[in-house]
């Protein structure tokens, strides 16, 4: 597929938008789906880059919005349920045994972890793909629980087209700007991994006072 002159000379050539931008103007539609799937199990490639860029060729007329929106969401299906399969092959039972050798943690906390997963997974899998990092990483505990595929399936295809259509539809309206969409979506994503990473060190705060006060109460 051929881009019109004003996209071969907007087009970025270098780093991931580059390559995502080879994709589309080589496959079309395909390409921009295969570079969502393989971002669903690379989460380092960054949709913030790829879906704005599939807008952006859409406004130039590489492709309709239509197949951009179609191909997106397929590939990010097809990723997810990739990411899916490794849950249900890993399984519950081995979790379990890595967890029990893991320091710092409890069974009973996986236990819980569990349950929650059982009363509120529908709305993580559906929630969950619309929040950079954890779009991906979601379909693993699902596949460990075995939830079933076809309402991951539905789950995972509305989520992901909500997300894909914000993220496409700014790049095609945004034209060259396209890349501002990056801008704002980067910084949503550093503030998601800061909690995260907030959160962690919060529990394993809890855990060492926990051991050393369990500890304490042993020697006096």
């Amino acid at each position: 597929m051929n881009l019109t002159p004003l996209a071969l000379a907007q087009q970025p050539a270098d780093g991931v938008a580059g390559w995502a931008a080879g994709l589309v103007d080589t496959m079309g539609g395909p390409g921009a789906g295969l570079a969502i799937a393989l971002e669903n199990l690379f989460p380092p490639l960054p949709s913030e880059i790829i879906l704005p860029l599939t807008g952006f060729a859409a406004g130039q007329g590489v492709l309709s919005l239509a197949s951009a929106l179609f191909w997106t969401t397929l590939g990010s299906v097809v990723g997810a349920v990739a990411l899916y399969w490794i849950g249900v092959l890993f399984g519950r039972e081995r979790m379990h045994r890595i967890w029990a050798r893991l320091p710092l943690v409890k069974a009973s906390d996986l236990v819980r972890t569990e349950e929650w997963f059982a009363r509120h997974g529908a709305k993580a899998v559906f929630l969950g793909r619309m929040v950079p990092i954890f779009r991906s990483l979601v379909s693993v505990p699902a596949g460990v629980e075995r939830m079933p595929m076809p309402l991951f399936i539905v789950l995972t295809t509305l989520g992901s087209l909500v997300w894909n259509s914000v993220l496409v539809v700014a790049g095609y309206w945004l034209g060259d700007r396209w890349d501002v969409v990056e801008t704002y979506v980067g910084v949503l994503s550093k503030v998601v991994l800061v909690l995260a990473v907030a959160a962690f060190a919060a529990y394993v705060a809890v855990r060492m006072r926990g051991r050393s006060g369990a500890q304490h109460r042993r020697t006096s």
